[in-house]
């Protein structure tokens, strides 16, 4: 038999593929359309493990069966390449992020190439590159150029909010605006200077500056979303994070979270992932209630979901942050008050939110007015109240809230019982419902339902309050304080923004000498010395010239990572196109997405803002469809199986696995490259590993020391990468496709387990051998018996199946099936394994490449059509029964499919083992159901 040399095959296919670009696709054609991505990956230095390709392969196992059931598909790859880690290690370095993230790239494509991927690499986009994020920055003049409007529910033009202002003013304006305005007519707005208009604008851009408290992350030197930390750390790094007030750039996402709510309804995503989303927009009905403060001119608004609960309601909670605890704090509580607020800058939101059992608060000195009684109700502060939720300002309502009630319990401050015959005095009454209302005075006798609806009633007759919709959605920070990040295309005049006209972009990133932060504290870019705009020669000069009156100085601050990836699969449609980004004609053909493959944990992250960015896109007309994905599928992790070695605690010894009893001892990670399958440790290799473990003590027997074995996240820091190379290495790429296919499915996490490959790599060479005899290619062109033909449908209908729902697991089973059921026939005939070869190519590209070329053909075997299923082929001329005496199962017997009932009855009546199981009894009865059972009864 020729010898199955994958590594040489392998290699000359990934050639061939690459010199002939064979998978370059037109963005025109009479095939029906079909656009496969994946998540675009983050080129770090480390390269790829064996757990990131699982999307990969499951995404190129469809493109490539798609393409052979004759469609036109797109299948690009790219990187998203601005980020920290390049940041930090040009830092600690002193080398550009673009030396590093260039070489991390040229790493990757070696290993994705390896892997056998057929992506369109002729489409590659890099976030990083600067014509690539020139029509991010373009993007983002749009956005500050626009406004949301609630009445038409969409994103309009700046241009049309000023001639709304010239010609009626903001009154009944309902548009998303940054905070609170004074209102005006048309008569004022005209009347008003030019810098006091672009401050109100600025108030209503969906791209704006606004002062807020944001994450804060000292040694990284850069404000960090939420989902950018862990446990009050950074993801990166793991280091402290405090809240902090800063100017920044904000985009106006939480205008889109009805839309964003409802869309999920269109889009077919993982009902997991649909929730977590559900959940990070939280949509809220209730109640805005009006508390004015005594001796202020000033209101508290809190919204809550309890307005039935009002006369509950014993004192106001506000957020550290809120803007109006410096000014109603009183004199004499301003220490305890600022002292406070420092405290809790200290706490990521999470830790306030999560940590329930620490009561922390400060009397602010001042009082609210309740709103239907006119009581005079204390106001506090405390950090379990976030100024970023609702209004940052709680009605507490004690008896109804566990948190109210262990404030008011820990201080000392009123609860009254608003439920009657409940009893209250160990814990709040949270139910909504099995109650009635007391001490409520209207509300008196009405339980939940009529009581809400009454106590709104009442609060919009006296204007205390409206009935409100309110959702945990917040504005997304969009100023990240580093370097590796896409410039904005802003200089400041009068210290307001001013967009750079589109025509100058893109605006390309300066060289800096250093990466950290200026002494001063500005961000990175601040180390430019030219990083000015001269309005009269429109590029950038040095910032010595600032004090021109042409001259003007630049935004320091970066986009965050999150810009580039809000809008890639649009670039991907049409990526070389220098005037757009990307042509009407290409976007009406490919439309958006029609399979996006891709992890949950960005749920929260690019998943949300993604969405948010294609319908703002949308609202403009740019973009055809208002979702780009029409189905996504959250692959599951490949966990590594993590290698420990168990230490005695305050020493340097280390004990074999078998020895370790009731001694205290501490787990410590080793690489799972000096461990067997047997799971016996390579000493001499862990000394070598780390110099700490040449000196150690190490207590085993029989020669033999055993390591302790746990599955956990496929991680550097847990040394217990497997990378693909080495499995290429010795299994060859195709073996790997299908070894993670096979360990599960795809939405599933599962352990990595390098022991079981070789079953898989058995499989190919069986294959392989279905084609080869006597060391020699050979196949038949005989007529196929029947019994390959059954052997060959069975496995197209299956095959055909298990894609469609994305059971790859499943379809490498049914290849072993096949194959062997194949072998034990002695098959080889052409007709027959020549589908099958097809069938086989999405999963094992290279393997079936080089056999199809064997087979005589000079055309890749990418485009060949798809095996037709016959379901003549495998229909049953016979079938077995179990036969049952009194419904005991006793003997089988074979029959023609063809037979009738009766002719089934005769048959058996004449089979010698029916008379041994009668033993002289009379048959009663003789039940025959068609193609299962027969019974006999007796």
């Amino acid at each position: 038999m020729t010898v199955y040399d994958f590594i040489n095959i392998e290699a000359k296919w990934q050639k061939y593929w690459s010199e002939n670009q064979v998978f370059k696709v037109n963005n025109y054609s009479n095939l029906p359309k079909y656009y496969v991505m994946d998540m675009f990956p983050y080129p770090s230095g480390a390269g790829l493990h064996v757990g990131h390709p699982l999307g990969y392969i499951a995404s190129d196992i469809y493109s490539r069966y798609k393409r052979h059931k004759g469609f036109n598909v797109l299948h690009p790859q790219g990187y998203d390449s601005f980020g920290l880690p390049a940041e930090q290690y040009a830092i600690q370095t002193g080398r550009h992020p673009l030396e590093t993230t260039n070489e991390n790239i040229l790493k990757y494509r070696t290993q994705l190439d390896r892997l056998g991927f057929s992506f369109d690499w002729s489409r590659e986009i890099r976030t990083s590159n600067k014509d690539y994020y020139k029509w991010t920055q373009w993007m983002f003049i749009k956005l500050y150029n626009s406004w949301f409007d609630f009445d038409l529910n969409k994103a309009r033009s700046i241009e049309e909010l000023i001639l709304i202002f010239q010609k009626n003013g903001n009154t009944n304006l309902n548009a998303s605006k940054s905070e609170p305005l004074e209102e005006f007519n048309s008569n004022q707005w005209n009347d008003f200077s030019e810098l006091k208009k672009e401050k109100l604008l600025l108030k209503y851009r969906m791209a704006f500056l606004s002062e807020i408290d944001v994450n804060w992350c000292p040694k990284l030197g850069t404000v960090l979303a939420n989902d950018e930390i862990i446990d009050g750390l950074s993801e990166r790094g793991g280091y402290e994070v405090i809240r902090k007030k800063m100017t920044q750039w904000s985009i106006r996402i939480s205008a889109y979270s009805n839309r964003l709510l409802s869309g999920l309804e269109d889009i077919d995503w993982p009902d997991p992932l649909k929730e977590m989303q559900r959940n990070w927009i939280g949509k809220s009905e209730g109640a805005l209630v009006k508390f004015d403060i005594l001796n202020f001119d000033k209101k508290i608004e809190a919204f809550t979901t309890r307005a039935d609960t009002i006369y509950g309601v014993t004192f106001v909670t506000l957020a550290p942050e809120h803007s109006l605890v410096e000014l109603i704090t009183l004199e004499e509580n301003k220490d305890l008050v600022k002292n406070y607020i420092l405290e809790s800058s200290k706490k990521t939101e999470r830790e306030r939110l999560s940590d329930v059992k620490t009561i922390t608060g400060v009397f602010t000195g001042a009082y609210a007015l309740h709103p239907l009684t006119n009581n005079k109700i204390p106001i506090w502060i405390s950090d379990y109240v976030l100024a970023g939720y609702g209004t940052g300002a709680v009605m507490a309502v004690p008896c109804g809230d566990q948190r109210d009630y262990n404030f008011a319990k820990f201080f000392n401050l009123p609860i009254v019982n608003i439920f009657k015959d409940i009893d209250i005095s160990k814990e709040a009454f949270k139910e909504k419902h099995s109650f009635i209302l007391t001490n409520s005075e209207e509300l008196n006798g009405l339980d939940f339902k009529k009581g809400f609806d009454l106590a709104i009633e009442k609060l919009e007759k006296i204007n205390k309050g409206i009935h409100s919709v309110n959702y945990k959605l917040r504005d997304a920070v969009f100023s990240r304080q580093r370097y590796w990040g896409e410039p904005f295309p802003v200089y400041y005049k009068d210290s307001m923004p001013v967009m750079i006209s589109e025509k100058y972009l893109p605006i390309e990133l300066p060289d800096v000498d250093k990466y950290l932060p200026t002494e001063d504290g500005k961000p990175p870019l601040g180390n430019s010395s030219d990083w000015a705009w001269d309005t009269l020669k429109n590029n950038i000069v040095s910032n010595k010239f600032i004090d021109n009156e042409t001259v003007f100085r630049m935004e320091l601050n970066t986009m965050p990572g999150w810009a580039g990836s809000s809008w890639y699969f649009n670039r991907y449609m049409d990526p070389n196109n220098e005037n757009e980004f990307a042509s009407n004609k290409s976007l009406d053909y490919w439309k958006e997405v029609d399979l996006y493959i891709g992890g949950s944990e960005h749920a929260t992250g690019h998943l949300l803002y993604s969405r948010f960015w294609q319908y703002f896109l949308y609202d403009l007309n740019l973009v055809p469809v208002k979702d780009y994905a029409k189905k996504l599928i959250n692959q599951g992790m490949i966990l590594g199986n993590s290698a420990f070695i168990y230490r005695l605690n305050g020493t340097n010894t280390y004990i074999s696995k078998e020895l370790v009893n009731e001694k205290n001892v501490q787990l410590i990670h080793i690489d799972v490259r000096y461990v067997n399958f047997s799971n016996e440790l390579d000493l001499e290799g862990l000394k070598k590993w780390q110099s700490h473990f040449k000196n150690a003590k190490f207590e085993f027997k029989n020669n033999k020391f055993f390591v302790h074995r746990e599955v956990e996240k496929m991680s550097k820091s847990k040394y217990n990468v497997v990378s693909p190379d080495e499995i290429c290495n010795k299994y060859g790429a195709d073996t790997l496709r299908l070894y993670e296919m096979f360990l599960g499915p795809i939405e599933q996490a599962k352990p990595w387990n390098t022991a079981g490959i070789t079953g898989t790599f058995s499989f190919l060479k069986k294959f392989w051998s279905l084609f080869h005899q006597n060391e020699k290619f050979n196949v038949s062109n005989e007529k196929p018996s029947n019994e390959s033909l059954k052997v060959l449908h069975k496995t197209i209908k299956k095959i055909n199946e298990d894609i469609e729902n994305f059971s790859f697991n499943t379809s490498v089973s049914a290849f072993m099936i096949c194959v062997n059921g194949l072998n034990a026939i002695k098959c080889n005939n052409r007709s027959v394994l020549e589908s099958l070869c097809v069938l086989l190519s999405p999963f094992a590209p290279h393997i079936c490449e080089e056999i199809w070329s064997k087979l005589g053909y000079n055309e890749s075997i990418s485009f060949v059509n798809y095996p037709e299923f016959n379901s003549d082929y495998i229909k049953e001329d016979t079938i077995e029964y179990p036969v049952s005496f009194n419904g005991k199962l006793k003997f089988k017997l074979i029959q023609e499919t063809s037979l009738g009932i009766e002719q089934i009855k005769q048959n058996i009546l004449r089979d010698q083992r029916t008379n041994k199981y009668l033993d002289d009894r009379d048959i009663k009865k003789i039940i025959i159901v068609s193609k299962k059972i027969i019974n006999i009864v007796c």
